[in-house]
């Protein structure tokens, strides 16, 4: 399966974290990180969960600290996370420069309360991930 996909993360108090050559002080609370994989989302979407892993993309840093609480995705041949993350941005609080160092956007992890942010990604058509043994 190809796609896009959101990481719903709950953060349970201000830290600050250094992802890149930025540091952020992250409140606590809620953050949706939109993401795509085009060679595999299922696969993509597994390594985030991995507790033991490389430090590579910038929400590895956050995953360290926070805790993945739900999971979203859009299938999908054409990248558009950056469509998905534009909606979002106009919509919730954006972390300057998070997950973005390969394309234009202000940021693709947002902050806000967690029924606002479930509210828009059903709003934008994403639908819940269920892992199970097989996926």
């Amino acid at each position: 399966m190809k796609g896009s996909y959101a990481l719903v993360v709950f953060l349970p108090g201000e830290e600050l974290i250094q992802f890149g050559r930025r540091k952020h002080v992250f409140k606590g609370g809620y953050y949706v990180y939109i993401g795509s994989a085009l060679n595999g989302l299922e696969q993509r979407i597994r390594r985030h969960l991995k507790e033991e892993k490389k430090l590579y993309w910038h929400i590895d840093y956050l995953l360290v600290k926070g805790l993945v609480v739900d999971i979203f995705y859009k299938e999908g041949d054409e990248r558009e996370e950056c469509i998905l993350a534009g909606f979002l941005s106009s919509n919730l609080q954006g972390v300057k420069g998070f997950g973005c160092s390969d394309c234009r956007c202000r940021s693709h992890l947002f902050y806000g309360s967690k029924r606002d942010i479930l509210s828009l990604l059903e709003e934008m058509g994403m639908k819940r991930f269920h892992i199970n043994a097989n996926t």
